[in-house]
């Protein structure tokens, strides 16, 4: 039975930064209080990228998804496999993956979409290992590519704070060696009212809350406890310690929420990649945003084993530990 390796990874950002004071200044003028320090001191964040109006998450992901390519080596003609890790697709459909399709020229393999908000890059990444190591794929692209900026209140200053556009890639491809080693996912619905954006679109208009509403105390606890047994659970199914990782890479929501799980699980901080400083929040995006920054600057080699996870909306969870 064949393997799967990442061979490349790619990553995006709108050119457009918004700094913490600019953000700050913007809200001052809607009479909502909040400073630099504010922001950075509770969450980590100091500046998030945003899109354009009219600029779409099947752009990002196209954007992410041909510095992959490029990185990776290979050519639109040689993928057979494209999922698209989003909460903020284009359209309701078709999906984001086949507008990606196109933009890119990759024709004739399947292209689809996955939701699982912050983890869905996690979930996208597993569905196209299993898909290559049962033999219906055998080079994939995977992408998780956001504009949650679309779905902020931006009169909430517990959310907008939070969050930022961006997409992040990889080229995954069939191996003979291991390197995805290891993957669990997890989902519990009764947990969907402490993170959800609850509006739909019905006969020609928004039915309910269009806006993201959070819960952050809940998804604080609930998220680092996940993630710390999620972590417990892969290294376990790979047969290795966790002491033995590398690199954790996981999702970037609030640098105390990445404190606590390194804390648990025993993870120095100089092991643990953080960007939302750079980005914020940009859910599906965030973990390949974060591993391709670390792979692009050395610090991921090949070698190492890195646990990538995720945590979101659902309320979904998952890791991947991968052999580079």
């Amino acid at each position: 039975m064949s393997h799967a390796r990442i061979i490349g990874s790619g990553s995006y950002l709108p050119p457009r930064i918004v700094t913490n004071d600019q953000l700050a200044a913007d809200l001052a003028q809607r009479q909502i209080e909040t400073s630099d320090a504010w922001i950075t001191e509770r969450t980590g964040i100091r500046q998030r990228h945003l899109a354009d109006d009219g600029v779409t998450s099947s752009e990002l992901a196209a954007e992410a998804g041909r510095a992959a390519l490029e990185n990776a080596g290979v050519g639109p003609q040689d993928i057979d496999l494209i999922i698209v890790a989003t909460s903020t697709p284009d359209f309701i459909f078709p999906s984001t993956a086949c507008l990606v399709q196109s933009k890119l020229g990759i024709k004739g393999g399947p292209a689809f979409d996955v939701q699982a908000v912050c983890s869905g890059f996690v979930y996208a990444l597993t569905t196209a290992e299993a898909l290559i190591r049962a033999g219906r794929a055998r080079t994939a692209l995977v992408i998780g590519a956001e504009v949650f900026s679309r779905i902020l209140d931006w009169n909430d200053r517990s959310t907008c704070v939070l969050f930022g556009d961006g997409a992040g890639a990889v080229v995954l491809q069939a191996s003979e060696e291991p390197g995805i080693v290891g993957a669990k996912l997890h989902a519990d619905g009764s947990y969907a009212g402490i993170l959800n954006t609850a509006g739909s679109v019905s006969h020609g208009c928004v039915v309910g809350d269009p806006f993201l509403r959070m819960d952050g105390q809940a998804v604080f606890k609930l998220a680092v406890t996940a993630l710390t047994k999620s972590a417990a659970e892969v290294c376990a199914q790979a047969g290795v310690p966790v002491e033995s990782i590398d690199w954790l890479v996981p999702h970037q929501a609030n640098v105390r929420i990445l404190s606590a799980i390194s804390r648990r699980l025993g993870v120095p901080d100089e092991k643990v990649i953080v960007t939302l400083d750079k980005h914020a929040n940009t859910s599906a995006a965030s973990v390949p945003l974060a591993f391709d920054a670390a792979r692009r600057d050395g610090r991921i080699k090949a070698g190492d084993l890195v646990l990538m996870q995720g945590v979101g909306g659902g309320f979904t969870w998952g890791s991947v530990l991968v052999r580079m």
